[in-house]
């Protein structure tokens, strides 16, 4: 743990457990919010059949992909509502930047 919080510059374990919380909120309210907007745009999984790889596959595909925005406007929205924006902010602006986003952010 000591190592964890000298890597993300936390110095007090309640901080530490506020963070995994809301990792974990956030984690759990993206999945779930992803089924009910794919449902609002019509995309239901009887919609894409039962075949394994067409229907099946296709659906959860998709879904996994609506996930990860939904990740990380939550993961803003949580810390926030939790009194860790500071470090939440820095977290997704790192993580943008690692995933080809670096044009948007500037230091």
């Amino acid at each position: 743990m000591k190592k964890l919080k000298e890597r993300w510059g936390i110095t007090s374990n309640f901080q530490l457990v506020i963070i995994f919380i809301v990792f974990a909120i956030t984690g759990s309210s993206s999945v779930y919010v992803a089924k009910p907007f794919l449902e609002l745009i019509h995309l239901n999984r009887e919609n894409f059949g039962e075949d394994f790889w067409f229907g099946g596959l296709l659906y959860y595909l998709i879904r996994i992909i609506l996930i990860f925005p939904f990740y990380q406007v939550l993961l803003i929205l949580f810390g926030f509502l939790f009194g860790q924006f500071k470090f939440f902010w820095s977290f997704e602006k790192k993580m943008l930047k690692r995933l080809g986003f670096k044009r948007f952010f500037k230091d």
